[in-house]
């Protein structure tokens, strides 16, 4: 069934591969690989709810993997006051925010709600440009980008099962590694640069809704465009987004009117 969440429908792309892991299995005389085929076909049909159970599993795992910042804390704190006017769901999913640890320079969202924030970033941006970043991610959720990409994720998982003749479900409860490789995936898996734009543009009407001045977002992508000449962990949002110069200028073209 396509579900709501799949705005732009199944991909061709997407058709072509599952379309030749299906062709692979009924090519091999072996009930492993053609459960795992059907897996391959079933990725590109989950329902919201498996969407949505899948991203917590994966979740949960990013959780395990990394520190988390006690309730307590002052980034925690900071963070629940600047998320306080930000809506409590999106696409009949509760948002749930959590602060890592690291010197990473990364945001991130999944299917299933859960936003997470990393110290470093929390450090470079003041609040409100720290609020565009997180509306952006929302809107990465609310455009069905953080569905589609777990989608594509889960079914590239499946094509590899099907060299191993794994025959899990769909429904299944992952192991850890398997939750957490899934985590790694769709945490620096790079969405398109229409996907990005789109979701600079929700953030956009979300600040101007919620009365913040989204000129906050080309300060904060003039912030990350002087790190992008950098390397190792801090440039990692930098690198896997495209160039924050040509977001902040998208930005300031829609204020003043133009596209």
């Amino acid at each position: 069934m396509v579900t709501k969440t799949m705005q732009g429908g199944v991909s061709k792309k997407l058709l072509v591969a599952v379309a030749l892991a299906v062709t692979v299995a009924g090519c091999q005389l072996n009930d492993g690989i053609l459960n795992a085929g059907g897996k391959a076909l079933a990725a590109a049909f989950l329902s919201d709810q498996d969407v949505a159970a899948l991203s917590q599993q994966a979740c949960e795992a990013a959780d395990a993997e990394n520190r988390v910042a006690a309730s307590g804390s002052r980034y925690a704190q900071r963070l629940a006051r600047l998320v306080q006017p930000f809506p409590r769901q999106i696409n009949d999913q509760p948002l749930n925010y959590k602060v890592y640890e690291g010197e990473e320079v990364n945001a991130w969202a999944m299917a299933n709600g859960c936003v997470r924030v990393y110290t470093a970033l929390m450090d470079l941006m003041n609040d409100a440009e720290l609020q565009g970043v997180i509306g952006h991610e929302i809107g990465h959720v609310a455009l069905g980008h953080s569905a589609a990409r777990l989608r594509t994720a889960y079914m590239t998982s499946a094509a590899r099962e099907a060299v191993a003749a794994s025959g899990s479900t769909t429904a299944a409860v992952l192991s850890q590694s398997v939750a957490g490789d899934l985590a790694e995936t769709l945490i620096h898996a790079q969405f398109s640069q229409a996907n990005e734009l789109a979701a600079d543009d929700y953030s956009v009407s979300l600040l101007q809704q919620l009365g913040i001045d989204p000129r906050a977002l080309v300060t904060g992508f003039q912030k990350l465009s002087a790190l992008s000449s950098g390397g190792g962990a801090i440039a990692n949002l930098v690198s896997s987004h495209p160039p924050s110069a040509r977001r902040a200028e998208h930005i300031e073209r829609r204020l003043a009117g133009g596209r």
